[in-house]
């Protein structure tokens, strides 16, 4: 970007980008002439070159001007410390080895080299250049070569620009001419500087609040700020997590009851079914967590809301399966916002659990008996209830707000810092890997990802909080049968495509402007093709987890503009939510690793009774239904009856003696192999009255 019209050569301090575009791109033959290696070349013309310059008189009017030069990712470059008085002075350079140079302020008409003295504004001759003159101290460096730069303000593209000329001879005579074209970093945000009604109103801001907070940013009082935040981090953590019993925590998808045949014959493997109690901990915002795949109760389904059946009776009494927080937080036990602690009874056995709607949260009915069922008692035993994720979210975004607005640490400080709040926000308060949070788990990954101001801090706590922010959209993961089975999923993957489209062109014209583009075309295309090849690979589907994503992004994002200082800070925040949240899960999965608890896409079985050779004149305790014989490949069925399972073996009848005549029933059948049952058909529902309902086509 331009300098700012008040930018002179009189006062040149701030930071500079390199523009790889308008710089002659003989920059990298200047420096293997100058004898800089193959790998530093590299790296300097790979890496965005900044330099922060100070400016400034001494008290006996000398002028100065010291530069420290960064390449992209905080690797030093050369330090050049310029004083305006045309001494020579011996150095000796990391990058360009024994050198001597001498610096001045001249006027163009005193030098006799045209390429120094031509194209510069108005401002720059009248106020005189800088020159300085560098050339390699030979019998100490073994290389003859000799730099004559001037630098001022030149106007390339209608635009006023940071410039150096520099005039090169090298050790065989080589006369090389170029520019050094820097940007200037666009004006601070909160700065104002308008005209209105012909008066220019000027309120900088955010310059103001820079100067008056320069007292804070002592690297001591960092120190001392970083060791007490650790402390009140550690101690905010032990009131969340760590003062209730851990026996007592669980977590928002916690229930009695396993789906489908999961508790076994009878529900066996799921009691005791009664005289049980229990004293829980929920955490917060558990009615946001809710069924991913379909989940049958009776002859209905459910997905994408809690799994809640009953509680509408007088005593509030929930089926074994239902989400026990979900259930507290409808029946007024606890708060979504905050959690809460709370007793549960075991009922056992309960017939009719009745719908009804409560607290934002509806349930299902269920018109039948089930085995097991629980109800809320009046108070709890357990104490320090309450979620503090909220609290620690305030507290966390203060400090990284404070790092930005108050301390300032170097750059490279400043993101170690944010990886660590972030990493930890997430696996102690936001999305901890099983409550109470795993520590073992939690350091065992954020070692590998330590490996591996406004602007910023509005995407990253946007990432990092992505279980409320993106989780809410109605796309769960990039797969086929993820997009089409859920109700706006295909509207929300088109409006993300135009939306990240559009961003991409954009950052794709910033990346060019820069001279990049090449480059990181290359790499990306290369990926590309990495990628196109994993995705092929047979047995195996590719799966670009969240925090893959902005691995592959982060660079492209690399480049001093506002948005792409958000862009960063959101994909850093998605990184360690992904990691922090869920671990290092592998980019290549088997379907059943995708698959969840969703069906199998396995053989159904075909019932023999159905609507028309169903009798009612047969009283019901001699009533027996009927499925025809195994398929090829299964040795056995399962039979789910209200959805627990009363049969597993080979025979293909049932009879209804044990049931209750007076109260409706479901049933459902599986195939299944060696004990492992495939997928269940959808429920054939016979009702008291004697009417039987086929199920419907496809898997439960």
């Amino acid at each position: 970007m331009a300098v700012p019209a008040d930018l002179t050569i009189l006062d040149i301090s701030g930071k500079f980008t390199m523009n790889k575009t308008l710089t002659d791109p003989r920059t990298d033959t200047i420096l293997s002439l100058q004898g800089v290696g193959w790998l530093k070349r590299k790296a300097i013309n790979y890496g965005t070159v900044t330099l922060a310059v100070k400016h400034f008189k001494d008290d006996e009017g000398v002028e100065h001007i010291n530069i420290d030069q960064t390449i992209t990712g905080g690797i030093p470059g050369t330090s050049e410390v310029r004083t305006l008085w045309w001494k020579e002075k011996e150095n000796e350079d990391h990058v360009f080895g024994f050198v001597i140079g001498k610096s001045r302020r001249v006027k163009a008409s005193e030098l006799d080299i045209p390429f120094l003295t031509q194209g510069w504004t108005e401002d720059t001759l009248e106020h005189g250049l800088v020159q300085s003159y560098v050339e390699s101290d030979t019998p100490k460096s073994g290389i003859v070569w000799i730099a004559n730069q001037t630098w001022g303000i030149e106007t390339i593209n209608d635009e006023r620009r940071y410039v150096r000329h520099v005039k090169f001879t090298g050790p065989k005579g080589e006369d090389i001419e170029a520019k050094l074209v820097y940007d200037y970093p666009p004006a601070p945000l909160l700065d104002i500087d308008v005209h209105l009604a012909g008066k220019r109103i000027i309120a900088p801001i955010e310059s103001n609040i820079i100067k008056a907070t320069r007292p804070f940013t002592s690297v001591w009082l960092f120190v001392i700020l970083a060791a007490a935040y650790i402390i009140s981090f550690a101690f905010f953590s032990r009131a969340q997590s760590f003062i209730t019993p851990a026996q007592s925590f669980i977590g928002c998808t916690s229930t009695y009851w396993l789906a489908n045949n999961g508790c076994g014959q009878d529900g066996q493997a799921c009691g005791p079914f009664d005289n049980s109690s229990f004293d829980f901990r929920c955490p917060a915002q558990c009615e946001n967590v809710i069924l991913q795949n379909p989940r049958t109760v009776g002859n209905e389904q459910i997905a994408f809301k809690p799994l809640l059946v009953g509680g509408g009776d007088d005593n509030r009494t929930y089926r074994g399966d239902t989400f026990i927080c979900a259930a507290a937080i409808q029946a007024g036990v606890i708060s979504n916002d905050k959690g809460g602690c709370g007793t549960l009874q075991l009922a056992g056995n309960f017939t009719d659990f009745i719908p009804f709607t409560s607290h934002g949260l509806t349930s299902l009915g269920f018109p039948t008996i089930f085995p097991i069922s629980f109800r809320f008692l009046q108070s709890s035993h357990l104490s320090h209830c309450d979620d503090l994720r909220d609290e620690a979210l305030v507290f966390n975004v203060l400090v990284t707000s404070s790092l930005f607005i108050l301390l300032r640490p170097k750059s490279i400080v400043l993101y170690w810092c944010l990886v660590g709040i972030g990493f930890w926000h997430v696996a102690l308060f936001s999305q901890p890997q099983g409550p109470p949070p795993k520590l073992d788990i939690a350091f065992g990954t954020f070692l590998p990802v330590l490996f591996s101001c406004l602007l910023y801090l509005s995407g990253f706590w946007v990432g990092i909080l992505n279980n409320l922010t993106f989780d809410k959209l109605p796309l769960s993961r990039l797969t086929a049968s993820d997009v089409n089975k859920r109700s706006g999923a295909v509207t929300t993957l088109v409006v993300i495509l135009v939306i990240i489209t559009v961003l991409t062109v954009n950052q794709i014209r910033v990346i060019r402007k820069t001279g990049w583009l090449p480059h990181y075309a290359g790499w990306y295309i290369a990926g590309g093709l990495v990628t196109l090849v994993l995705a092929f690979l047979p047995g195996l589907s590719l799966r670009l987890h969240h925090y893959i994503l902005p691995m592959i992004i982060i660079p492209g994002t690399a480049f001093p503009t506002r948005l792409s200082a958000i862009y960063q800070g959101l994909l850093l925040g998605l990184f360690l939510n992904g990691t922090a949240a869920f671990g290092f899960d592998s980019i290549l999965q088997t379907a059943d690793d995708l698959r969840q608890d969703a069906p199998l896409g396995s053989d159904l079985p075909v019932w023999l009774t159905n609507s028309t050779t169903y009798n009612s004149t047969i009283p019901f305790a001699n009533q027996t239904i009927l499925w025809e014989a195994l398929s090829e490949g299964w040795d056995g069925f399962a039979l789910l009856v209200d959805d627990v399972q009363r049969y597993a073996g080979s025979a293909l009848n049932y009879s209804l003696a044990s049931l209750n005549a007076s109260i409706p029933h479901f049933f459902r059948l599986a195939y299944t192999s060696n004990g492992a049952a495939g997928d269940f058909t959808m429920a054939a529902t016979l009702w008291p009255n004697g009417t039987w309902v086929d199920p419907l086509p496809g898997p439960s």
